[in-house]
């Protein structure tokens, strides 16, 4: 079986000490291709690095909202540089009203900077939003899109925000993390999702996946619990449940789903 991890950050400097055997376990598990996001001008060339020698490694660079106010003079030359150096997607870019001390103004500028250069490119983007739904929504619906579609990765906004979402080409991201307890609310929202529209994803290192779930050591060599892409497999295991459908019928459909959004970057 195959499996797709929309949204990661294999590169981040705490998955160093285990990422050798992240590899390898991804590679057991069937992990075929994951969509690597970096943040800032800071970590675009790791991403570019880890492309380069793991054809499964899909990446993508942007700006994240929350490292918008570090940006040189010239970052949006140098992002053209990276999207022109290998097939990639465009972010992680976004609206953030959850963490404090952030410029909303300049937050916009960026994202909408950014949106622009994945429709020019008509590249795939990946979208961080926390609390800033209604805002997103009005951005998404005035600003030209990329035709073939985005990721609101970690989707966490409302039922009813859904098919006004997809119609302007979303695709929903589930993470592990959302198999928890304590965001089963989260979770319930991914009912409405629709199957067409559905991926799934890891966020490693963050948003850690609920300990039982957890079917491989390798966070256990650090000194505390992190999140890594050959989780993949436990995801969707619990999605699947969760959903009432079987592994492999979600797995068909998350392929196609995720080759349909990324099939420009993966040659499709």
């Amino acid at each position: 079986m195959r499996f797709y991890d929309a949204h990661n950050h294999l590169h981040d400097e705490r998955l160093k000490p285990i990422r050798a055997d992240v590899l390898q376990e991804c590679a057991r598990a069937g992990v075929c291709c994951a969509v690597v996001n970096g943040s800032s001008e800071k970590d675009w060339d790791d991403v570019c690095t880890l492309a380069t020698r793991h054809r499964w490694v899909l990446p993508s660079f942007g700006y994240h909202p929350w490292y918008v106010h570090e940006a040189s003079a010239t970052w949006k030359d140098s992002l053209q540089r990276y999207l022109d150096a290998v097939p990639a997607g465009l972010g992680e870019i976004g609206l953030d009203r959850w963490k404090g001390g952030l410029d909303p103004v300049l937050q916009e500028d960026f994202f909408l900077a950014q949106l622009e250069i994945a429709a020019e490119r008509n590249l795939p983007v990946s979208i961080h939003c926390l609390k800033a739904w209604g805002r997103l929504l009005e951005l998404l619906s005035t600003h030209r899109l990329p035709q073939c579609g985005f990721l609101l990765h970690s989707y966490g906004g409302s039922a009813e925000l859904i098919p006004e979402l997809a119609r302007l080409g979303a695709y929903f991201s589930c993470p592990g993390f959302f198999l928890g307890e304590s965001k089963r609310a989260k979770l319930e929202t991914f009912r409405c999702v629709p199957t067409e529209r559905l991926l799934i994803e890891t966020d490693a290192p963050d948003q850690c996946l609920p300990p039982a779930l957890d079917r491989f050591g390798l966070r256990d060599q650090l000194a505390r619990r992190i999140n890594h892409p050959a989780l993949l497999p436990s995801v969707y295991e619990g999605v699947a449940q969760f959903m009432g459908v079987s592994l492999l019928d979600l797995a068909t459909s998350v392929a196609k789903n995720f080759e349909r959004l990324f099939g420009k970057v993966l040659g499709k």
